[in-house]
């Protein structure tokens, strides 16, 4: 069953002698429970494609369809909610709440959401993240690694349909980015979780079940791993 599908996305920087094209015409479709990663060389283009599979950032022609819809008709508002609720999104840049603890940082979607929280889930993702005794913990009291597992469990804790992760290993070294990518792996098997990951290291790519490649705004190569 199809969960995304990109049409046509065309993303246009600039004017003139200063235009860039950061995307080129790229179309593609990922099944649910798909374990995907896109990989290129830096100003390839692909964290520009995630952040527009993500609602964070619109194109300048074509379409992104998430279970059917067409994000982009939706309203900045009604984006935004979706996007909270449908879409987990992992950076490079951990961007935790520094005045937060750890079950606050990983909470807190759902509590902008209004929901309130499953504490079972809360619990099991805590559990996943083997973060058990660092419930309390500042961000500034953890290691990279730590810290980068937080901001996992915040994209994963509303249970979103999509989880996108921007260059997740980029701030580690070869021991934690392995375990940031076997939890990947973990919560896309548990959870059927689908799961895009952008990076630029092969080694990475290749445990994802299918591979884009692209470079210069176009894709050069879709396979699959396994």
């Amino acid at each position: 069953m199809e969960i995304l599908r990109a049409e046509n996305l065309n993303k246009v920087y600039g004017e003139g002698e200063s235009r860039t094209d950061a995307l080129k015409d790229v179309s593609f479709s990922v099944k649910q429970g798909d374990f995907l990663a896109i990989m290129g060389p830096s100003g390839s283009g692909k964290s520009t494609l995630l952040h527009i599979l993500g609602g964070v950032e619109k194109p300048t022609s074509g379409k992104v369809f998430i279970n059917g819809m067409d994000i982009y008709k939706l309203t900045d508002d009604e984006l935004a909610i979706f996007r909270r609720r449908q879409i987990g999104i992992v950076y490079q840049f951990y961007n935790l709440i520094p005045v937060l603890d750890v079950e606050e940082n990983i909470t807190l979607p759902a509590v902008l959401d209004g929901r309130t929280m499953n504490s079972q889930r809360l619990t099991e993702t805590i559990h996943m993240l083997g973060l058990e005794g660092k419930e309390k913990a500042m961000p500034g009291q953890l290691s990279g690694g730590q810290q980068q597992r937080v901001s996992i469990g915040r994209a994963l804790i509303n249970a979103p349909a999509i989880l996108l992760a921007d260059e997740p290993t980029g701030n580690l070294d070869s021991k934690n980015s392995q375990n940031i990518v076997e939890l990947f792996k973990y919560s896309n098997r548990k959870y059927k979780q689908t799961t895009i990951i952008i990076t630029h290291d092969e080694e990475i790519a290749l445990q994802a079940d299918r591979v884009i490649t692209i470079d210069d705004g176009r894709i050069l190569r879709d396979e699959e791993t396994r």
